[in-house]
């Protein structure tokens, strides 16, 4: 295989310029959305401690049915900006449309079987008979926002598609000071108690989505895209998402197991990985910002038939990568003595919780190349390799992190597990990349 010449230092800041420019607007939608809960807590903890219970158990499930269903946003993604590389914006559009649809079929039959299930669901999470009651009531309520949720995922894909991240950003900034606002009209102003939490989470969504869909629909009428449901398109939209949706549980799976193996090493070793999950989650979110940008332009640049541009872009976001896991690798050694005390007073969750952090401080570098090669991969359409791939690493995990309790590891063991499983996870992506397979060019894959 023929190596690329290096790029110039012109075209190092020229790609500098439009990764900041894509990944920094995308950090900040990114953290905005986890901020809805954490509003919805702080308000509804005040009513009490069933209602905040009842509230934790029904965000669980909400926060997983929506994760699920994260392809949306990955695959429009992809779609879009091959079109857009290709100089096809009509098209485009069009293909945000079909995904645009997709969300809402797919929220539709969500909310079809959340509102008769709602109480077995919360039964399943083991949910107090004081705390139930609340759980089903935001369960129900919340579940009606689903469909827009959904259309937020997919129409934030068209605009990433479309080299757009901040009108995502502006969107999720509005959303959350709406959100906020109407929780406490609800809760407090009208009386609703959680119910009007619920109300005013799903009225904050369905507004962020008539946004979207309003901005969609300018500019399909401005390149004269049709917008009614056309049963191809929808199908291929499903099918282009379904291997990402393999991927996406299969990542479920590893944190859901790492957690039941957390959980069975005692309450002290369950708490300080609460803890250490939370800010792992934190630091993926930036390192998916620059994953977010790789999808849009790896996208544009196979679409354009640029192979080479392909190449050097995906070259110096794996740059970026690795000096963004030095950073927060650092970030988490120096400020833990700030942010510890923050999470537990609990002397012995801190002592459980401090070696294993240091490990994920450690590990940050690899994190950062495999979040910007997933976000490589995904933006060529490689999703059936990145299934596959994920696979793999599940199946290597599950086993070695069972294996912890039993050998006698404790939780900072179990974070080691985490690291060869984002060690195998390089591997595999390291070979795809290396091989140039995933370097398909043209409108479509």
């Amino acid at each position: 295989m023929t190596q690329a010449p290096a790029p110039s230092r012109k075209d190092r800041r020229r790609h500098d310029r439009e990764i900041i420019a894509l990944a920094v607007p995308a950090f900040g939608a990114l953290v905005a959305e986890p901020l809805f809960v954490l509003v919805d807590s702080a308000i509804v903890g005040h009513l009490g401690t069933p209602q905040l219970a009842g509230l934790a158990v029904a965000a669980a499930l909400l926060t997983t049915a929506v994760s699920i269903f994260v392809f949306l946003a990955y695959a429009t993604t992809a779609a879009v900006a091959r079109r857009v590389g290709a100089g096809d914006p009509k098209a485009a559009i069009r293909q945000g449309v079909d995904g645009i649809w997709l969300a809402i079929l797919l929220g539709a039959g969500v909310v079809a079987l959340t509102l008769p299930s709602a109480p077995w669901l919360i039964g399943l999470f083991g949910a107090s008979d004081t705390a139930a009651p609340y759980a089903i009531t935001y369960l129900r309520i919340s579940s009606l926002g689903i469909p827009a949720m959904l259309v937020v995922l997919a129409a934030t894909g068209v605009l990433r598609g479309l080299q757009d991240t901040r009108t995502p950003l502006y969107v999720a900034i509005g959303g959350f000071g709406a959100n906020a606002a109407l929780n406490v009209a609800l809760v407090y102003g009208a009386g609703l108690g959680i119910a009007g939490s619920a109300w005013g989470t799903v009225i904050a969504q369905c507004a962020m989505a008539a946004v979207y869909l309003v901005v969609v629909v300018r500019g399909a009428r401005r390149h004269g895209a049709s917008l009614r449901p056309d049963a191809a398109g929808i199908r291929a939209s499903a099918q282009a998402g379904a291997p990402l949706l393999v991927r996406t549980l299969s990542l479920r799976a590893v944190l859901l197991i790492a957690t039941a193996v957390a959980a069975r090493l005692g309450d002290t070793e369950i708490a300080a990985h609460q803890i250490i999950l939370s800010l792992w989650s934190l630091t993926a979110f930036a390192l998916d910002a620059i994953a977010i940008a790789g999808q849009a332009i790896i996208g544009r640049f196979l679409g354009a038939g640029d192979t080479v541009g392909a190449r050097e872009i995906c070259r110096r976001m794996v740059q970026w990568g690795i000096a963004s896991g030095v950073l927060l690798g650092a970030l988490i050694v120096l400020t833990r003595p700030l942010f510890i005390p923050l999470f537990t007073g609990d002397p012995a969750v801190r002592d459980t919780l401090l070696p294993a952090l240091l490990v994920v401080a450690a590990t940050q570098p690899v994190a950062g190349i495999v979040f910007v090669w997933d976000g490589v991969l995904m933006g060529a359409g490689d999703g059936p390799y990145l299934a596959r791939a994920m696979l793999v690493t599940l199946a290597v995990f599950a086993p070695v992190a069972l294996l912890v309790p039993r050998l006698g590891g404790g939780l900072t063991a179990l974070w080691w597990t985490m690291g060869m499983m984002m060690a195998v996870r390089l591997l595999t992506l390291w070979l795809r990349t290396r091989s140039g397979r995933w370097l398909v060019t043209g409108a479509t894959r």
